[in-house]
């Protein structure tokens, strides 16, 4: 254990999520005070929690305040990383989708974070800090159905690049892009599908999907001092998937 993390505080929404609780247990062990936002309250993986409904951050600039307000109450120690990890995902065809599906995407995957930075501003520019957008695969490479998906992610990859621009030098600002990651709802997707599952496998390069740890371990290499020249950037966690064509051999 190091302890590179201590006497700072990391804010990670999303925390009750699986990937949210692998960098939450990650950022502790490496002794940051670990700030949980969550829709679900989960606490165990966290110093303290914030329950918060990112949609709703959207829609009320009272609520991004209040919101805020807690998240400050709650840091021990000042805020020096912003891990924006939550989002929604809607599996529909294009036919299907309505303007609250879009909506809703956009508000959770793109404006909360943008809220949540913005509103925090202060804070990370006094502890020189940086800020973690989870993106995903699909702002490159995509598949049917992942449309208001892909495209909030394509507007992650975006925003991260302009923040950075923007809140330079004294805020770092970057991306992770995960492939598919071994989760509770990835799995049950699969079940009795073992056959499909495999095929996925095998699709990676690497003939495997992510661990949540292993997004988790690349956030905390963001975060550190090794990462100090390094914004605006998207790093692809995928196993390789987005570099290989699925063209007949």
């Amino acid at each position: 254990q190091c302890d590179f993390g201590m006497n700072k505080s990391v804010i990670v929404t999303g925390s009750s999520g699986s990937i949210g609780k692998a960098i939450c247990t990650v950022f502790r062990e490496t002794g940051f005070s670990v700030i949980g936002v969550d829709i679900r309250p989960e606490t165990s993986y966290c110093d303290n929690f914030v329950e918060a409904d990112l949609n709703k951050l959207c829609k009320s600039s009272g609520y991004v305040k209040t919101t805020v307000a807690s998240i400050r109450k709650s840091a021990t120690s000042p805020i020096n990383v912003l891990i924006n990890n939550a989002a929604v995902q809607i599996v529909k065809s294009m036919e299907k989708l309505s303007i609250d599906d879009w909506q809703n995407t956009m508000n959770i995957n793109v404006i909360a974070p943008f809220l949540l930075v913005q509103a925090l501003t202060p804070d990370l520019r006094t502890s020189g800090g940086c800020v973690i957008n989870i993106a995903s695969v699909h702002a490159f490479v995509t598949k049917p159905r992942f449309m208001c998906y892909a495209t909030s992610k394509a507007a992650l990859i975006g925003l991260t690049r302009s923040m950075a621009v923007e809140l330079g030098p004294e805020i770092r600002v970057n991306a992770i892009s995960p492939a598919a990651v071994t989760t509770p709802m990835l799995m049950a997707g699969f079940q009795n599908k073992e056959k499909m599952l495999d095929q996925v496998r095998q699709a990676h390069p690497l003939a495997r999907i992510a661990l949540p740890e292993e997004i988790a371990n690349v956030a905390l290499f963001l975060a550190s001092d090794a990462a100090g020249f390094i914004t605006g950037a998207s790093y692809s966690v995928d196993g390789g998937i987005t570099a290989r064509l699925h063209d007949p051999e």
